[in-house]
């Protein structure tokens, strides 16, 4: 029996999988398949590593290289395509491979468990039941189940809440399992108009081949329509479709939505879901038995079987980004993934992107637009109002107040949008001015009235309210600002006669709340919805008339020079919910600057408008997308050694041909969980010359003699300052 080198990615901040030693011979079955899982000795403990690929010959000695333990799988549990893609992607966001590949299995999987699974699971309605739901979320979930008919609806796409009812309603016997699995359905006709009708023939067309299409088109344009329709092509051609969503609570949402069109059961993939159900459909779409996958951020590396088509939804969301740890963004990595496989992938968004924009500009992407509504309803009016010298009911103008009742009155359902959850951002002392900011984190706390608690919006911290100010002991402390706790209050105060649904982080805290309150919101019980950027995108609620944004102006001047574009964003996006049916729609945007160049471009051109301003500007600075950024992050429990640090990481980089180097300068949270922050900002025309440059120096920076004081990360294309 001879012995050979694997190359094992080990959850640890290596650059670069280790090598081990495995024994090989006549009889033996232990050398380990490229992608498999093994166990390894790493200092004093044993970890789960991928192998990655075998060496003839190490660096080590022979006396220094450790062995296998144990190899967990027969055969690949990560396709050599895909570990492919993994390790791309490492490389590119300079992230150990190890600890990126941990990052983006399932949690079974990263523990070294048996990757056994249990069959999936259907449920459908009996057909003699005749029980009344005695909840809402029953109801709700009664009806859902009516709808998918015989071929029930599979576990896994339910919220926790829902699985919870549904294992009460098998108790009792109105619910019961589908013998042979819920795979086909009903399928619900989808009616295109003209422009669907000529976009779907359009990604028809390009189904043989990688292209990246930008699909823009208005809120409410039907872009998922389009999306049926593409997929029906490739689900005819037997291959695997991969929709990616920004967030957790789009993902029933569209599911839905798709599963009608497409008469079939689908599957969903992201963080909330039992560790089970996301191992069973990381299988099941390695086999290809999972046909479409929706899914958050994480599923762009799902393994397929037979890929045909990538969609990317609100392609222009910032959560696609990953903020720490292993900072990839998806909607690249999508496009990047689709170029290997050769297939196409479908950007869609209201908002498009500036990115995805300056890409059609070059002729990278192909764009199709859908410019009217698919209902035929005409787009919402919108009104700015000037806030300046009116007399106010807690942030909210008498015009305001006004219109919301005409659209109550009439039937209509109204939208607050406040992008601030708490009662208050700001407690202060009326003697001395000082507000209580967190002890962490240089910010002030805000008050949440309904937890009687101070709240670090940044590090999670908690305090009780003082009785008297910490500075000065006067007693006499007083809320500052407006948010949605309060806002709630006031619209109770204004409105007795109506329901009211908040839906933001705090009141969608308990698992499976978030479904309740969007169904609630969805069915019309609650005429009015105060809300925060959750409810600014993707939802479709048939009765909305009136969008109210409570307080434009803090979304329009901020430090990073994306926050115009942001903001555009979502005030589109927020502005889109309203007039989606027969009703008109209508949105008032509150403000003190209502000269504000970014308001006026919205109402005189509107997004695209905007966005050919912004572009023109951006190109002008040279900053993304006309130029390439990489952001070198140090922390530490001083100030000092951070600054130290970059000055001489700085010092290194300095004077390279084709790259700008900015500061070090303090993040804008200068202390944030008790640790002082800089950063130092990498600037060219060219990615490429950043990424060169790295190669060429980021090994020399990690060894600096100031790198052992602090904790480093380093961001490729940076989406936030913070």
């Amino acid at each position: 029996m001879s012995r050979g080198i694997a190359k094992v990615a080990v959850p640890a901040p290596f650059p670069e999988a280790l090598d081990y030693l495995f024994s090989c011979g006549a009889g033996s079955s232990v050398k380990p398949a490229v992608g498999a899982r093994v166990r390894v000795p790493l200092g004093n403990r044993r970890v789960v590593g991928v192998v990655t690929g075998y060496a003839g010959s190490s660096n080590l000695a022979d006396s220094r290289l450790r062995r296998i333990v144990e190899v967990l799988d027969d055969s690949p549990l990560i396709p050599e395509n895909l570990l492919g893609f993994i390790t791309w992607a490492a490389r590119y966001y300079r992230y150990p491979p190890g600890e990126a590949l941990a990052a983006v299995l399932p949690p079974v999987m990263r523990q070294g468990k048996p990757n056994r699974i249990s069959p999936p699971r259907w449920y459908r309605l009996c057909s003699e039941s005749r029980f009344s739901p005695r909840s809402q979320g029953q109801n709700a979930l009664i009806e859902r189940l009516r709808r998918a008919g015989s071929a029930g609806v599979l576990v896994a796409s339910l919220e926790p809440a829902d699985r919870r009812r549904l294992r009460r309603l098998v108790a009792r016997g109105v619910i019961e399992p589908v013998p042979s699995g819920g795979v086909s359905r009903t399928t619900v006709a989808v009616e295109f108009n003209e422009e669907q009708r000529s976009a779907v023939g359009s990604l028809r067309k390009a189904l043989s081949g990688y292209a990246s299409i930008l699909l823009d088109g208005v809120t409410g344009s039907g872009k998922t329509e389009v999306y049926i329709g593409a997929m029906r092509e490739v689900l005819q051609c037997g291959r695997q479709v991969l929709v990616l969503v920004p967030e957790i609570a789009l993902t029933p949402q569209l599911l839905s939505r798709l599963e009608a069109g497409l008469g079939l059961s689908l599957e969903a993939y992201h963080s909330g879901l039992p560790a089970g159900e996301r191992l069973r459909v990381w299988k099941e779409a390695a086999a290809g038995t999972a046909r479409v996958v929706v899914g958050t951020r994480s599923a762009v590396f799902l393994p397929l079987l037979r890929p045909g088509l990538f969609v990317v939804d609100e392609e222009h969301d910032l959560s696609f980004k990953q903020q720490d740890g292993f900072r990839y963004h998806a909607r690249d990595l999508a496009v990047y993934r689709a170029r290997l496989e050769n297939v196409p992938v479908v950007l869609g968004s209201a908002t498009p992107s500036l990115e995805s924009l300056a890409n059609v500009a070059r002729g990278r992407y192909r764009r199709l637009h859908l410019g009217a509504r698919a209902t035929g309803a005409p787009p919402p009016r919108l009104r700015v109002l000037d806030l300046r010298q009116k007399r106010l009911t807690a942030g909210l103008s008498g015009e305001l107040l006004q219109t919301a009742r005409q659209h109550l009155t009439a039937g209509g359902q109204v939208l607050f949008f406040l992008n601030r959850r708490g009662y208050a951002p700001v407690i202060l002392c009326h003697a001395c001015g000082a507000p209580i900011e967190c002890q962490w984190c240089t910010v002030r706390l805000t008050w949440h009235r309904e937890r009687a608690r101070l709240v670090c919006h940044h590090c999670g911290a908690e305090r009780a309210v003082p009785e008297v100010c910490p500075s000065c002991g006067e007693p006499e402390l007083v809320p500052i600002g407006k948010g949605t706790e309060q806002l709630e209050a006031v619209l109770a105060e204004q409105f007795p006669g109506f329901a009211l649904a908040r839906i933001d982080r705090d009141s969608t805290r308990r698992r499976g709340r978030l479904a309740e309150l969007l169904e609630i919101a969805a069915s019309g019980l609650a005429p009015i919805l105060v809300g925060t950027q959750m409810l600014a995108k993707g939802h479709d609620f048939a009765n909305l008339t009136l969008v109210a944004v409570v307080n434009a102006d803090q979304g329009l001047y901020g430090t990073d020079f994306r926050a115009t574009e942001r903001m555009a964003q979502l005030i589109v996006q927020v502005a889109g919910r309203a007039g989606r049916r027969t009703a008109p729609g209508e949105v008032l945007i509150q403000t003190r600057w209502p000269e504000h160049p970014l308001l006026l471009e919205l109402f005189r051109r509107g997004y695209a408008g905007f966005a050919e301003t912004a572009l023109g500007e951006r190109k002008a600075a040279r900053l993304p997308p006309y130029g390439a950024q990489i952001l070198i992050r140090a922390d530490a429990s001083r100030e000092e050694p951070p600054q130290e640090f970059l000055r001489a990481a700085a010092e290194l980089l300095s004077n390279r041909p084709g790259v700008r180097c900015l500061g070090p300068a303090s993040a804008p949270i200068l202390r944030r969980a008790g640790r002082y922050r800089y950063q130092l900002l990498l600037e060219s025309p060219r990615r490429a010359v950043l990424q060169r440059v790295l190669d060429q120096a980021y090994a020399r920076i990690l060894a600096l003699p100031e790198a052992r004081r602090v904790r480093v990360s380093l961001d490729v294309d940076p989406m936030e300052m913070s």
